[in-house]
């Protein structure tokens, strides 16, 4: 090990040990997932971009393993572990690397074997509160190690699920938004070929694979597209499973004499995700949308005027805050607020933390039920990068 690369890793060892304290000050229990976990749980619950970038193998039991691509899965595997009430509150915190392939190459940035350090908690009843929290203590880590110049960005994924209510469209039109929200760079092209009636997607899947699937034999559905696969070369390890595979190509089928969606709909929800800018003004133009619809909600617009609130009652700085109607995260388990924070020396490609609620992971991870869970992970090289180039 050179000199540099000593002196690094022990910045780093420093860095995530200031963050811990700071973490488990606040009340957070500190706890060590293991690295290796089961590839399924993973695959299921990732999203389709990350699951190509993790690292999968097979043990010589037979067994599908991967590299932890984050922490927050493991942690929610050792709650499950640790409680019979998959709802009783905790609050854990860690630190530890975390592996993803870097399709662009890997940089000081984007390292295929990179640091987390962050904490998760369960089972809150006060959902905006523990999300305020969660954030608050972020910053206060991050600012503990020197770094005041950061920018917080927020999404809501149940605001836009909220919006989707208030256009007044069919489960099926809804479930298929939500799912194209994921893609923000394709979701405008999608939001158009949906309102066209036109769809790229059944054209480009074999009609008679589409003919032997049917919803109400989900087994038969599934030994057809294995079949498919099959003959046709495909692998299915480090991408979709089979199940989730199948589930796409039933709603592709489905929805192929389904009318066009709406252009009023349409026109509402594309207005919606033009919003961004201050926070504190985000939540006019959002209120201007829903009154003016005829299915109009106020719930999830007091939500975000209470998560705002509350930031602004734990000492974040308001005007520092953005919202962006389009910002979801690329990891399919979130389903409420999303959060990056970002440091001016970084680009937005290379936020120094991410995080949110995900409620449903609980369950797919083993749980009956979804659980309320929140939590967040601090990039600890970056935010390494971030202090030197703050320092220069």
């Amino acid at each position: 090990m050179s000199a540099e690369t000593t002196r690094e890793f022990e910045a780093l060892e420093a860095q995530a040990q200031t963050l811990m304290s700071v973490f488990t000050k606040a009340g957070y229990e500190a706890v060590a997932p293991a690295i290796i976990q089961p590839a399924d749980v993973f695959l299921d619950v990732i999203g389709e971009s990350l699951r190509a970038r993790t690292y999968v193998f097979t043990d010589p039991d037979g067994a599908e393993l991967c590299l932890r691509p984050d922490i927050t899965v493991p942690t929610c595997r050792l709650h499950l572990a640790r409680h019979v009430d998959p709802a009783t509150p905790a609050r854990y915190c860690y630190r530890g690397a975390a592996f993803r392939f870097q399709p662009q190459g890997a940089d000081a940035s984007h390292p295929r074997e990179f640091r987390q350090a962050g904490i998760e908690r369960f089972g809150d009843a006060e959902r905006e509160a523990a999300e305020a929290d969660v954030i608050a203590i972020v910053i206060k880590a991050i600012e503990k190690l020197g770094l005041k110049d950061w920018t917080l960005r927020l999404g809501d994924l149940g605001l836009f699920s909220s919006i989707l209510d208030v256009a007044g469209i069919s489960p099926r039109w809804k479930k298929r938004l939500d799912d194209a929200f994921l893609k923000p760079q394709s979701f405008r092209e999608a939001l158009k070929v949906f309102t066209s009636g036109a769809s790229t997607t059944r054209l480009s899947v074999p009609a008679a694979l589409l003919a032997s699937l049917d919803s109400a034999n989900r087994a038969a559905s599934e030994t057809a597209v294995a079949t498919y696969l099959d003959d046709n070369a495909i692998e299915l390890i480090g991408t979709r499973p089979l199940a989730d595979i199948t589930e796409h190509l039933i709603g592709v089928k489905e929805s192929g004499d389904e009318k066009p969606l709406a252009a009023d709909a349409a026109a509402l929800i594309g207005r919606y995700t033009e919003i961004s800018g201050p926070a504190r003004t985000a939540g006019a133009k959002i209120a201007e949308l829903v009154n003016g619809a005829p299915a109009g909600s106020s719930a999830a617009l007091e939500t975000y005027d209470r998560r705002l609130a509350l930031l602004a009652n734990a000492g974040i700085d308001l005007d520092r805050v953005t919202f962006s109607a389009e910002f979801g995260r690329s990891l399919e388990y979130y389903t409420g607020l999303v959060f990056e924070v970002r440091a001016k020396t970084l680009g937005p490609q290379s936020p120094l933390a991410t995080g949110g609620r995900y409620d449903g992971l609980m369950r797919a991870a083993g749980a009956d039920a979804d659980v309320a869970a929140v939590g967040a992970a601090i990039h600890t090289e970056r935010l390494l990068a971030a202090l030197q180039g703050a320092a220069s």
